[in-house]
């Protein structure tokens, strides 16, 4: 049995222990992402992207190969595992950074647990496969929970709470117990409440709102507000022009409580959370 746990769970500790909010770059390989499809396809170009990341400030990266965009339809395993693998084998030959593996599939997570990746984030809460949940726990490596009703390809259409916040909060809640029986620590663990995820504008607000009700959790909270819709929707900004609102409502969730941040412009996030750590605590400007 392999053991990912080293790299993952020193962040998580850290994040713990200072309350420094991390970076998470997002590193898409996919040809039809929302905001950067097509923009790191070819393996030279994703692993010069992963190094423009590193050098802005990411803390970790989130490697996926299968967009979740609203509407979008699955991949096959053989195609993802053909996206994935070269990037991370190539990051790895440079970097020790801890990588995260965005990925709803067991084998994927496996190839790429075994290649050196540290953390699963599966944003079906590992309900997707029913073999992913026993690769986690075999080799000792970190998981993100993230709450989606429905799938890419149905979550927009009409989804319905009557408590979108308490109905997300104990979803999340019933996961980790599941896992905790499995023998994956709490430690090992982070939750993301899956802002726009099968969520319409006012559940995305509600869910930022009252943020903090996810830290009661005892995990690390991650929030991905990056350039999402309901940020267009404020700003009648489009994509690529929201990257100021997304650090915005990241940092909302941060004061919230969120200790990682999944965003495609990690510079300007990363420098926004010097400022903001420096002046909450003028003692450690770092």
């Amino acid at each position: 049995m392999s053991s990912n746990l080293p790299r993952w769970s020193a962040l998580s500790r850290d994040v713990v222990d200072d309350a420094r909010p991390r970076v998470m770059g997002i590193l898409n390989v996919t040809p039809d992402s929302f905001s950067d499809g097509g923009r790191a396809q070819r393996l030279d170009h994703a692993v010069r992207h992963a190094e423009s990341l590193l050098a802005e400030g990411a803390d970790l990266l989130d490697l996926g190969g299968e967009s979740s965009r609203p509407g979008a339809k699955p991949v096959s395993e053989p195609e993802e595992l053909r996206r994935v693998l070269p990037v991370l084998d190539a990051v790895r030959a440079f970097s020790d950074i801890p990588i995260s593996i965005d990925t709803t599939k067991a084998e994927v997570a496996r190839r790429a647990l075994d290649a050196g990746a540290d953390v699963i984030n599966d944003i079906t809460a590992l309900r997707g496969d029913p073999d992913m949940a026993r690769v986690i726990a075999d080799r000792g490596a970190g998981v993100v929970l993230m709450h989606m009703a429905g799938t890419p390809e149905t979550m927009q259409k009409a989804p319905t709470y009557v408590d979108v916040v308490v109905e997300v909060h104990d979803m999340l809640a019933r996961r980790i117990d599941s896992l905790e029986r499995l023998g994956i620590a709490r430690e090992r663990i982070a939750v993301d409440p899956g802002i726009g995820f099968g969520k319409t504008f006012a559940h995305n607000l509600s869910l930022l709102q009252q943020f903090s009700r996810f830290v009661n959790l005892g995990c690390v909270v991650l929030v991905g507000t990056s350039r999402k819709g309901f940020l267009g929707t404020i700003t009648g900004r489009p994509v690529h022009q929201r990257d100021p609102a997304s650090v915005v409502s990241s940092l909302w969730a941060c004061t919230q409580g969120a200790r990682v941040v999944r965003v495609h412009d990690v510079g300007g996030m990363a420098d926004a959370l010097r400022v903001w750590n420096a002046l909450r605590r003028p003692e450690d400007p770092t």
